[in-house]
C-alpha cells in the first residue's frame, strides 16, 4: 500500500505523455515521482526525456533508466513536478531548505506547467509558518544582504554545514541566509522584496509560479 508522498507522486507521473521533456524536483516525494515515471517508460513504452534539478535526481533518474539530459541542452520544459516546504491557500510556495534552490526554480521558470507534489503536513497559512525562508546570495555579499534584511525586519543567520563548523556551499557555489520574516509581510512584498536586494541569487518564495498542487491526505489525492 502507497504512503501519502508516494500515491500523490503516482499521480503526478500519470500527466506524463510521449514527448514530453519533464524536470524532476528533489526530496522524498520527487524521487517516488521519478521512481513511477521510470515505471510508466518500461511499462508502456513512454518515449520521454527528463531534466533534474540536482545531482542526486539526476543519479536517482540514471538509477532508473530514464533518459536524461543537462539543463545547459534545455530552453523550455512541457513539465515540472516538484515537492514543497510550505504551501499557502493561494498557491505561494516555500522550496529551496536543500542545496538546489537555483535549479529548482529555473525548472519552474521554464516549464509549461509546474505541477508541485505533497502531503497535507505541508499547507500553511503563510510562507514562513513552520521553516525558515532560505535566500541564496554571492558569497562576498551576504553581510550586506543580511544588513538590508535586517532593517525590513528580518532574523537570522548565515547557514552552516552540517557539522556546523563551516558555512554551507550551495550546488551554485553560494551561501544562504536562513531568514525570518514579520507575519505581516504577505507573500507578494516579500517576493517583491528579496527580487530587489542586489546580491540575491535566488530565494526559497515561489510566488505564482505553480500551475497546480497535487495534495494526498489519507490516501485521498486532491488538487488546489
Amino acid at each position: 500500500m502507497m504512503n501519502d508522498k508516494e500515491l500523490v507522486a503516482f499521480e503526478a507521473a500519470k500527466l506524463a505523455k510521449n514527448g514530453m521533456l519533464i524536470g524532476l524536483g528533489t526530496g522524498s516525494t520527487a524521487n517516488y515521482f521519478i521512481e513511477h515515471l521510470a515505471k510508466r517508460q518500461a511499462k508502456e513504452g513512454l518515449k520521454i526525456i527528463t531534466v533534474a534539478s540536482s545531482t542526486i535526481s539526476a543519479i536517482k533518474a540514471q538509477a532508473c533508466g530514464l533518459n536524461l539530459v543537462s539543463i545547459n541542452q534545455v530552453k523550455q520544459i512541457n513539465l515540472y513536478v516538484d515537492g514543497a516546504d510550505e504551501i499557502t491557500p493561494n498557491l505561494t510556495l516555500l522550496k529551496g531548505r536543500g542545496q538546489d534552490l537555483v535549479m529548482e526554480k529555473l525548472l519552474a521558470q521554464a516549464a509549461d506547467q509546474f505541477i508541485v507534489v505533497a502531503d497535507k503536513s505541508k499547507l500553511v497559512n503563510f510562507i514562513g509558518e513552520k521553516f525558515i525562508i532560505p535566500i541564496e546570495v554571492m558569497p562576498n555579499a551576504w553581510r550586506i544582504v543580511k544588513s538590508h534584511l535586517e532593517k525590513n525586519g528580518a532574523e537570522g543567520d548565515i547557514r552552516l554545514n552540517t557539522h556546523q563548523d563551516n558555512i554551507a556551499v550551495t550546488a551554485s557555489g553560494n551561501y544562504v541566509l536562513d531568514m525570518r520574516f514579520p507575519r505581516n509581510m504577505d507573500d507578494e512584498s516579500l517576493n517583491i522584496l528579496l527580487n530587489n536586494i542586489s546580491g540575491v541569487v535566488e530565494h526559497g518564495v515561489f510566488y505564482k509560479l505553480a500551475d497546480k498542487i497535487l495534495i494526498a491526505d489519507q490516501g485521498i489525492v486532491s488538487s488546489m
